[in-house]
């Protein structure tokens, strides 16, 4: 996984498939998205029926049928996860692959009854985004049984490699990794911090926590004081900070690391309610890269982003019209992000598009 520092423009969002092959993990989390009804457990939209003008329909080999691909949401709880969504439904509607969206609304029994719906429906192939990382074994057998290939996006379930093709999304350890090394670098390694964590037992909020404490282990005066989560949500994230800041510790917080951007922007609100200056009385770093994220930036008020990009439409529908084909994919497609402070999200922000 590589991690660019940059202070011009945002990432390049189209990446050949050749080139996802080539990718290799790096400190990843392993062992380390047809009816109009609602699907069960959750919302159901269909897009690329093939009768659009914009792109001929995309035929499964060995069908010589449109591709209909079974998609399973995790929910939108944050600006990452609605600009997640749009690339996916716009990607299948430009390739004409008939996409069966389903919306869990962040519960993850909706998402394995939406993938036991696609199961019986009989769909060409299934992607799904997993909010949490256990409990998926038994619907993934099922899937596997009947003959339907899998696709993992952004999140890793904890299941047997033999039960999904391939794994496409961001090194969260990385992302973790990279904010605490600029966070010791500001502050000389000497910080008192509250940590604002993703939803409990998410491969994000996992992942990052212990991207995060690896480089907190070779600093010892770099201290997490308060660790409690805002699971992704910009409204929790400005709850949770009012309520750090009201408690023992609030008066010596020095820094603020925030899972995603969403809670950071929640918490700078707090911040400034209690009278601090975000930026400066409390130095703050998030992940994600949305442009709420890089405007912060801009303003002083965040410190600095680690990006997680969520543009994965063209990666998912490569790799399906890949496995389709009878071709072999990496177990891990690693998606190459970027990282921001003020000048580079100046320079970012026009061309901007989440």
């Amino acid at each position: 996984m590589k991690v660019r520092f940059v202070c011009s423009g945002a990432a390049s969002l189209g990446i050949a498939l050749a080139a996802l092959i080539a990718l290799t993990a790096c400190g990843s989390s392993d062992k380390g998205t047809s009816s109009n009804t609602p699907l069960a457990g959750g919302t159901a939209s269909t897009t690329g029926s093939g009768s659009s003008s914009k792109a001929a329909v995309d035929i499964n080999p060995k069908t010589g049928k449109q591709i209909v691909m079974g998609f399973s949401q995790v929910g939108q709880e944050s600006g990452w996860r609605a600009a997640n969504t749009d690339s996916i439904k716009s990607e299948a509607e430009k390739r004409g692959i008939k996409l069966e969206f389903s919306d869990a609304g962040e519960k993850e029994q909706n998402q394995i009854a939406a993938i036991k719906t696609f199961i019986a429906e009989g769909v060409d192939i299934i992607a799904f985004s997993p909010k949490e990382t256990t409990g998926w074994l038994q619907v993934l057998q099922e899937a596997k049984k009947a003959g339907i290939p899998v696709i993992e996006s952004d999140r890793r379930a904890d299941v047997p490699d033999d039960l999904y093709e391939t794994f496409i999304g961001s090194d969260f350890v990385a992302e973790g990794r990279r904010a605490a090394e600029w966070l010791a670098t500001k502050t000389g390694g000497k910080a008192v911090i509250a940590e604002l964590t993703g939803s409990v037992g998410s491969a994000p909020a996992n992942d990052r926590a212990n991207g995060f404490r690896d480089v907190l282990q070779k600093n010892p005066n770099m201290k997490i004081a308060v660790s409690l989560t805002g699971d992704f949500h910009r409204t929790n994230g400005k709850e949770v900070m009012e309520a750090i800041l009201k408690g023992p510790t609030g008066s010596q917080i020095t820094a603020l690391f925030a899972h995603n951007d969403d809670m950071a922007i929640g918490a700078i609100q707090a911040i400034k309610e209690a009278g601090k200056k975000p930026g400066k009385d409390i130095i703050i770093v998030s992940i994600d890269g949305i442009k709420d994220a890089l405007q912060a930036l801009k303003d002083g008020e965040l410190n600095y982003c680690v990006e997680c990009n969520p543009l994965l439409g063209p990666r998912i529908m490569d790799a399906a019209d890949a496995v389709l084909a009878g071709k072999s994919l990496p177990k891990r497609t690693v998606v190459e992000d970027l990282a921001f402070d003020q000048a580079g999200a100046i320079k970012a922000l026009p061309d901007r598009k989440y």
